[in-house]
């Protein structure tokens, strides 16, 4: 008897193990999945609207304080006719007009680099961080190819922050102004996107 009382405690107790290790396993994958669906309603997410943004774009190279600045070149670079493989921060003024003395609306904060052998082709990477009205504090985000001897080029809106999230659209850029002594540039831009 006191031998089956025994067997019966030690099944008890391997069960009782079997089962909190179950019940934890269940506990633990319900915490700890990768992606679940959501409502979009519930995140403050309404009808999704077009938006037109229109701007200049200032990239001053030359002078004391340039909004862009080279910050790596490739060997061959200097031999290069289209300067291939430079490579350019930038913190550039965005304004209501092509003036530089214009309101500003933000910046144009990321990189550009000569992407290209043959022609002056850029890839933009860069962040249009606004700072007006309703605007401010929100972001548009540019990946894509500035061919820039084109009179507009088109380049696609990949994502935004703030009253942008969950951007998509395009970008048309068209050179307003270039100097040829000093480099810089005044861009004019026509961006729609839309958003929340």
């Amino acid at each position: 008897m006191a031998k089956t009382l025994q067997n019966l405690s030690s099944t008890y107790t391997i069960l009782i193990t079997i089962s909190f290790f179950f019940l934890s396993t269940l506990v633990a994958s319900e915490t700890h999945r990768f992606s679940r669906p959501l409502s979009s309603s519930k995140h403050g997410l309404k009808k999704e609207k077009l938006s037109h943004l229109h701007f200049y774009f200032h990239d001053i190279v030359s002078g004391r304080t340039p909004t862009a600045v080279k910050v790596a070149e490739a060997p061959i670079t200097n031999t290069s006719m289209t300067g291939f493989g430079t490579v350019v921060m930038m913190d550039d003024p965005l304004t209501i007009g092509p003036e530089s003395n214009s309101k500003l609306v933000g910046k144009a904060q990321g990189i550009y680099a000569v992407a290209s052998q043959s022609e002056v082709g850029f890839l933009m990477a860069l962040n249009f961080v606004f700072v007006e009205g309703k605007y401010n504090g929100s972001t548009l985000s540019v990946l894509g190819r500035n061919a820039v001897l084109s009179a507009v080029r088109e380049m696609p809106i990949v994502g935004g922050s703030g009253l942008f999230r969950f951007a998509r659209g395009y970008a048309h850029a068209s050179t307003h102004q270039f100097d040829i002594k000093t480099g810089d540039a005044v861009v004019e831009y026509n961006v729609y996107v839309f958003h929340y």
